[in-house]
């Protein structure tokens, strides 16, 4: 009887299977893409700036257009869109990106609601202001120079048009009581506005009233006609400090930041 011879066969190895290249990208990829979208993000935010904080005293807050709100400070940039609110005895001075300037005085609220300005294409300007209540003190710059209907004020008693302005306006809404006229009296509610240097447009329903330099001119409301008005009959608010650039509890003192609210 014959045996039957057994071969030792030794396991058969699997075939090592090629790993396809892995396509995840690598950390210092992923760092680069990262960096690049946060600067591209950061551009835009510089891009939409409409201006800086360059003086305050006291207090000044921004509300922005999504509800949310912070306390500035010198150097804070301020965006189309943003609502700027002093708190009582504060003042604060906003400069533009084309050079244009307002001071804001205490208990103003002034909204930024439009800012558009390319130093080479002046075709796209645009700079439409609100005052709701309070007072300031403008000068306008690049674009009021360029194309002076690119640049308004819009008030509860009418529009502020310009033609290369220094100028003054203050909305009273039963809130001047502690400012007085040269002859003494409260400034009634409504639009009161003077002229330094140019001249300006108001206009409402009624009508269209240009101020010259050296004018001064009052409209109750939307529905009341501008005139203009003698000097006596002219507003007088207090001046801001000579060097408003500190503020009480730190906030508006150089160098100091934000406070998100």
């Amino acid at each position: 009887m014959r045996r039957r011879r057994t071969r030792n066969r030794l396991p058969q190895a699997n075939p090592v299977q090629a790993k396809p290249p892995s396509r995840s990208p690598s950390s210092a990829t992923r760092l680069a893409l990262a960096l690049v979208l946060w600067l591209g993000a950061a551009g835009a935010l510089a891009a939409n700036a409409a201006g800086t904080v360059t003086n305050l005293s006291g207090m000044l807050l921004a509300k922005k257009a999504d509800g949310t709100s912070r306390i500035l400070a010198q150097k804070s940039e301020i965006m189309a869109g943003d609502t700027l609110a002093t708190a009582e005895d504060s003042y604060a001075r906003v400069k533009f990106t084309e050079g244009g300037e307002v001071t804001l005085r205490p208990n103003t609220q002034f909204e930024v609601r439009e800012y558009s300005y390319e130093a080479n294409q002046p075709e796209r300007d645009n700079i439409v202001l609100s005052l709701a209540k309070g007072g300031l003190r403008a000068i306008t710059g690049l674009i009021g120079k360029r194309n002076a209907n690119k640049f308004q004020v819009h008030t509860n008693a009418g529009t502020i048009g310009i033609r290369g302005t220094i100028l003054g306006a203050l909305q009273c809404n039963d809130d001047c009581g502690s400012i007085r006229t040269a002859d003494g009296t409260v400034p009634a509610n409504g639009l009161h506005v003077d002229v330094s240097e140019g001249a300006i447009s108001v206009t409402n329903n009624l009508g269209t009233q240009v101020y010259a330099t050296g004018q001064f001119g009052y409209v109750r409301d939307l529905g009341t006609l501008p005139v203009v008005v003698p000097s006596t009959a002219a507003p007088q608010p207090p001046p801001p400090p000579a060097r408003f650039d500190t503020g009480r509890a730190g906030v508006g003192k150089s160098g100091a930041n934000e406070c998100a609210i």
